[in-house]
């Protein structure tokens, strides 16, 4: 007889479903695991073995060989004890736990601990296999619980797990976390967002230009760099807006989770954003990601997905990374193709890029010289090419901040204004922000009254604008709108974002 059980592995950054099977045959006690598994995989032999020992359970004198199919497929994870555990626990039993899934490390003493890496797994299963019977570590209830469409059976050692496989119709827990994060309710969904401001704009001063073009860019997730000299504040301003961006909704929090755990970081819900900030120096996989055969990584503008993705000292990122965020942010997607392998990875994130004016950051300053040549500038600036520079929305050179300048704006005040913006945005249909918009939405949602249509005619004919930049400019005009609670675009509106726009 052959038991069998379910379980999965990470394949790029989806599961692929794992049958796991057992049988027991006469001939010299032996324990085999086969179907192209890692180190991780059979070292499960000395837990497992440990493991049931140490709660009564006497290994039988015969070969004992599990198999992980589909057998072709590389497979990895120290999750897979649980069910290889399960299955030889329960060869006496009349028992056979098809169609249950079970993951889970053993500890020696047969406790079972939780991993991170289950939790992507898990977030496939429901979408793969809906309402499936799924035995996971206690240890992880808070992440999990918030998984819909699976029967969740949570376990703190082999004992209780075997208790749950042998019971006819086992309950499944029902638990549910409730989030402690501040949050309001619009169209039957509830949005979080946090009322902590580690960062706040009431720290800068002056420079209000940036942050009314900090405002619009958070509002509706548009793209923007600042051009200035050096201390005028431009890193201060990009890291404090993380905090005053749109909330989040319960799938773009485990959207996060997702993506923590695909990259090794400790695994956790939060409604705040995340804000990725690479040094300059970082390598081209390590910010677009890469793919193996048998392994994925994500990158950071994949782990910027659904927030900020901050490039400082913007012109010393090497060429090459610079025009391969094209891509990513004209479709908020990147295909990462490899020989035996092609990932795709979602993208919406809000770019913000921050520079000197020049090499060495005095060509603005009204109190120093710049040493730089006609030359060095041009070859500086020119490290930006004009199809980048055609996917940014905003535009901002700041000056130096003068000396009597004070704060003039709270971020929570700044919170409250996006929040008007995000929920006319929602309030009208979208299911995307202003600044993620496709082209047939566009027409639809970015509807301009007769003078400002004309201005925009007469802006494209001096100008000439890209067909993409016409697009930025009706998007980012109508967040501009949405600030001011204006149901269509007019003139004022446009010619603020003309004035954000680098021509």
């Amino acid at each position: 007889m052959v038991n069998k059980i379910l379980c999965a592995t990470k394949f790029g950054t989806s599961a692929k479903i794992v049958e796991v099977e057992a049988t027991f045959s006469r001939a010299l006690p032996g324990f085999v695991i086969s179907g192209l598994v890692n180190n991780a995989i059979q070292e499960a032999r000395q837990r497992v073995h440990s493991a049931l020992q140490n709660n009564n359970f006497t290994f039988p004198p015969l070969k004992i060989i599990v198999n992980l199919s589909p057998s072709d497929l590389p497979k990895n994870g120290s999750h897979f004890d649980l069910p290889i555990a399960i299955l030889i626990a329960l060869q006496k039993e009349n028992i056979a736990p098809a169609g249950w899934f079970a993951f889970g490390e053993l500890g020696l003493d047969g406790k079972i601990k939780h991993n991170d890496n289950i939790y992507p797994l898990l977030l496939d299963i429901a979408l793969k296999c809906e309402q499936a019977n799924v035995i996971v570590p206690r240890g992880g209830k808070d992440l999990f619980c918030l998984i819909p469409n699976l029967n969740f059976y949570y376990a703190d050692h082999i004992n209780e797990a075997l208790e749950i496989i042998k019971q006819e119709s086992p309950t499944p827990d029902t638990y549910v976390k409730e989030l402690g994060f501040p949050c309001f309710e619009l169209q039957n969904n509830r949005y979080y967002h946090p009322d902590v401001f580690e960062l706040d704009f009431s720290e800068v001063k002056g420079q209000e230009i940036a942050k009314r073009a900090a405002l619009i860019a958070a509002s509706g997730f548009h793209n923007i760099i600042f051009e200035g000299s050096p201390g005028c504040g431009k890193s201060m301003i990009a890291k404090r807006m993380r905090y005053i961006l749109p909330p989040l909704t319960i799938k773009e929090m485990i959207e996060s989770v997702k993506l923590q755990t695909l990259s090794n970081q400790e695994a956790a819900y939060s409604p705040l954003r995340s804000f990725r900030n690479p040094h300059q120096s970082a390598s081209k996989s390590s910010i677009l990601g890469s793919a193996t055969q048998t392994e994925s990584k994500p990158g950071e503008i994949a782990l910027a997905h659904n927030g900020i993705l901050f490039f400082d000292e913007l012109p010393h990122f090497k060429k090459d990374i610079l025009e391969s965020l094209r891509e990513p942010l004209e479709n908020n997607k990147l295909v990462v193709s490899r020989v035996h392998s092609k990932i795709e990875y979602d993208t919406s994130f809000l770019f913000i890029g921050a520079q000197n004016p020049c090499p060495c950051g005095n060509l603005l300053s009204k109190h120093r010289t710049c040493r730089c040549l006609d030359k060095e500038i041009t070859a500086y600036k020119n490290h930006l090419s004009e199809p980048f520079m055609d996917r940014i929305d905003l535009f901002i050179q700041m000056n130096e901040t003068q000396e009597d300048a004070k704060p003039s704006v709270s971020s929570k005040q700044m919170q409250e204004q996006v929040f008007q913006a995000f929920k006319i945005q929602i309030s009208r249909g979208q299911k995307n922000l202003n600044g993620k918009l496709g082209e047939k939405e566009i027409d639809t949602f970015c509807v301009l009254d007769p003078e400002a249509q004309s201005l925009l005619s007469q802006a494209n004919a001096r100008f000439g604008f890209s067909e993409r930049s016409v697009h930025k400019l009706k998007k980012l005009s109508r967040t501009i709108a949405d600030l001011e609670n204006s149901e269509t675009i007019k003139k004022h509106h446009l010619l603020e974002a003309l004035s954000y726009r680098k021509v």
